[in-house]
């Protein structure tokens, strides 16, 4: 087997490899903002929003449940204020 076939048996479906990486990239945006601003809700928020799509087997739960992290972690920082 070659490097390619995998991935994709890692992440099930091209799909669900398309959206880890966009919401692996989203939660590494998050986590930068919370490294750089020294604020704990966008730091973890974005740390869970990158490791989630290892634990999840389609793509509508990912991304459910990055929607679900993304609200949270704003909600937090909101209360922060």
């Amino acid at each position: 087997m070659d490097a390619g076939s995998d991935v994709l048996i890692m992440f099930g479906t091209p799909g669900m490899l398309v959206a880890s990486l966009i919401c692996g990239s989203i939660g590494l945006g998050v986590f930068l903002y919370g490294c750089r601003q020294r604020s704990p809700a966008p730091l973890l928020g974005g740390a869970l929003m990158m490791a989630v799509g290892y634990f999840l087997e389609t793509a509508f739960q990912l991304y459910l449940v990055s929607a679900v992290l993304l609200a949270g972690t704003w909600w937090l920082g909101r209360r922060d204020d």
